[in-house]
């Protein structure tokens, strides 16, 4: 802020020079513009050889002569001396070079500095000259009383600026001083995210309001975090403790254990812990990539393609799949959409009573694969649920044999990342998983035509 006094501080002393020099030009403009037209006036009585005596004027500041070649004085003005000239011929070279000249005051018996103009007669052969004096000290005058003006209100006017400026930064930046002491109170964890609002509908409110939703989303993202950690301790927990409980007991039964069985189940333990370890690692990657990002490796997939061949892997006829007539190209990465169908078809087979159907088709803009099992199917209260991480119901899709609760959150995460959306609903009976991609033709997925 006192840098900012300070240049207006500065600009307002350029401002008062600049208005001072400005009105003394003025002024002189002014004086010189009554001098000329006075001269101008008597040079045509000259020429027409009918001067008054005395010349006329007006004022008591002002004088005038009409002098010949030779200096002498041929008519005057009242006041004006008849013998002397007002300007020496030096003084007459100067003043017709630069259309006026000044001289002191005491000369004439005016007051302050006189301008003088010098004006040649209509006629030049008779070589006359008029000249005309006029006072510059009502001009000089008003010209100090604006600097004495200035000098006395200049104080008194970057005084008031700089009260009026510090109450109003002062009131702007309150808001501002209570958001950082409200932010260092949060760090040092003397109260609860929130900053303080102001109740002004300005832009530090719209600030407040931006920052405080900030703050939620990042506690929101720690919490999600802290339960996700949470989440994951207790699940590698799990098949740890019963690796080690195993290995106990086989160390206690000795020779008597059952090695082979031991090993098995270990290997089964370990298989779980595998897969934990791999989707957790698989997250972290989703969670750190953005959508952008993600997408600058992606390229040209065929849905049709890529199901074919994954289908192929499960039992038939229990499960079947049904081929769309066209191909459904899309833009994407062919190992995330592969994880993704890989892990809806493991759900459904995994809870379906008879048969699970696998289509493709196009709808509007989008691709549509659906996955549906005649399974127990979930509440409609839980659909949203199940998305999330290490969620498991208590129903017939409950403890699944080796699932990790995070397969529907990596299906979640990976179709958001290619621009899509996948949703469950009821398949009366059993469940329809449905997931949309974003439709495109073989060209503007990536393919250039072979010619």
């Amino acid at each position: 802020m006192l840098i900012g006094v300070g240049g207006l501080t500065v600009g307002l002393a350029v401002g008062g020079v600049a208005l001072v020099a400005a009105l003394g030009f003025a002024l002189q403009r002014t004086a010189d513009g009554e001098a000329f037209t006075t001269a101008d006036a008597v040079a045509r009585l000259a020429a027409a050889g009918s001067l008054p005596d005395p010349l006329p004027v007006a004022g008591n500041d002002v004088r005038v002569q009409v002098i010949d070649d030779r200096g002498r004085v041929l008519a005057a003005s009242i006041g004006a001396d008849r013998l002397v000239p007002i300007l020496y011929d030096a003084e007459r070279q100067r003043a017709a070079e630069r259309g006026g000249t000044f001289i002191p005051g005491e000369r004439l018996g005016l007051r302050g500095p006189v301008r003088v103009v010098a004006v040649p007669a209509a006629n030049p052969a008779a070589g006359q000259t008029v000249l005309v004096a006029k006072s510059m000290a009502d001009i000089r005058h008003s010209v100090q009383l604006l600097k004495l003006t200035l000098l006395v209100a200049f104080p008194l006017l970057v005084t008031v600026l700089a009260v009026v400026a510090w109450r109003v930064v002062g009131a702007t930046l309150r808001p501002v001083e209570a958001l950082r002491a409200g932010a260092e109170e949060i760090t040092g964890g003397a109260r609860p995210g929130a900053l303080p609002v102001p109740a002004s509908r300005d832009e530090i409110h719209r600030l407040a309001v931006t920052l405080n939703g900030m703050l939620d989303r990042l506690a929101a993202g720690r919490a999600r975090q802290r339960a996700f950690v949470a989440d994951a301790a207790h699940e590698l927990r799990s098949p740890l403790a019963n690796m080690r409980t195993e290995l106990e007991v086989a160390q206690r039964l000795g020779p008597v254990t059952d090695w082979p069985a031991l090993a098995e189940d270990l290997l089964v333990d370990v298989d779980r812990l595998g897969r934990l370890v791999d989707d957790l690692l698989l997250l972290a990657r989703v969670d750190d990539a953005t959508e952008a990002s993600a997408r600058r490796g992606y390229g040209p997939v065929e849905l049709g393609e890529l199901l074919a061949p994954m289908v192929a892997r499960y039992p038939s006829p229990m499960v079947r799949f049904v081929p769309a007539t066209v191909p459904l190209w899309t833009r994407g990465d062919p190992d995330g959409l592969t994880r993704v169908i890989g892990n809806l078809l493991d759900n459904a087979v995994r809870h379906a009573r008879s048969r699970v159907i696998v289509t493709a088709t196009t709808a509007g803009d989008r691709h549509v694969l659906t996955v549906t099992d005649d399974g127990p199917g979930i509440p409609a209260a839980d659909r949203d649920r199940v998305f999330d991480r290490f969620t498991r119901l208590d129903d017939a899709r409950a403890r699944d044999g080796g699932g990790t609760g995070l397969g529907l959150a990596i299906v979640r995460e990976l179709v958001r990342q290619h621009g899509g959306a996948v949703t469950l609903a009821d398949a009366g009976p059993g469940l329809r998983a449905e997931v949309r991609l974003p439709a495109g033709s073989a060209q503007r997925a990536g393919l250039t035509a072979v010619g």
